[in-house]
């Protein structure tokens, strides 16, 4: 007998470039205008930089030792934008060099034929469709990709709760939140409802919930049984 398993939540956080000089590619992406999380060493022999987009939920991570690859072998990093024109007129501003806009001649990361790269936007200046590209110092390419309309099923939607369904959600959360109260020690209610309430709003039935705020007040903020 089959059973349908709700899927995992699991965000693409970092991607991880290799580059032959450090401090040259960190002023790189900095150039670019993205954020610099995080420069650290460990003795001689490590040194991680993680630089992000702007506005992305994705970083990139360089450095010496991160990676045994190649530098510069990463043909293919993307970035999406809204407006194709505005991001290469603020690369260029920057002092990148920024390849011409593009388009695939057999759609988009076809290479399956010859020249599969065609100078200007697509003709029918559909969204996914249309390019720009630019290489950091290494080579390592990025694409942009211009997208101004995603396809259905493309995004993730956040849910919204209405005033009547939040307080009959709160009550349950109340519930359940009882049993976790009289057996275990005293802890912060608002910790346990956190917990319950992100898992239901995320798809977890009532027990699936409870289970996941019980394991993370016995496990991550150590509330034990009485």
């Amino acid at each position: 007998m089959s059973t349908t398993r709700e899927a995992v939540d699991m965000k693409l956080e970092v991607v991880i470039i290799s580059v032959s000089d450090v401090d040259r590619a960190k002023a790189f992406y900095e150039q670019l205008g993205w954020r610099v999380d995080i420069d650290f060493t460990v003795g001689d022999s490590f040194r991680g930089i993680q630089v992000t987009p702007h506005n992305s939920n994705a970083s990139v991570i360089f450095g010496k030792g991160v990676t045994s690859a190649t530098p510069g072998n990463a043909p293919g990093l993307m970035v999406v934008v809204d407006n194709l024109d505005a991001a290469r007129a603020d690369l260029l501003a920057r002092g990148v060099d920024v390849s011409d806009v593009f388009h695939f001649a057999a759609g988009p990361f076809n290479y399956t034929v010859e020249n599969p790269r065609v100078s200007g936007p697509d003709p029918e200046h559909r969204s996914y469709f249309s390019f720009a590209s630019f290489k950091d110092p290494d080579g390592n390419e990025w694409l942009i990709q211009e997208v101004t309309t995603r396809l259905p099923g493309r995004e993730w939607k956040s849910q919204t709760t209405d005033v009547a369904t939040l307080a009959e959600l709160l009550h349950e959360t109340a519930e359940h939140h009882d049993q976790f109260e009289k057996t275990h020690a005293e802890h912060n209610w608002w910790d346990w409802y956190a917990s319950y309430l992100s898992a239901r709003q995320n798809g977890s039935n009532s027990e699936a919930a409870s289970a996941a705020a019980n394991r993370r007040l016995e496990t991550e903020l150590k509330i034990a049984p009485k």
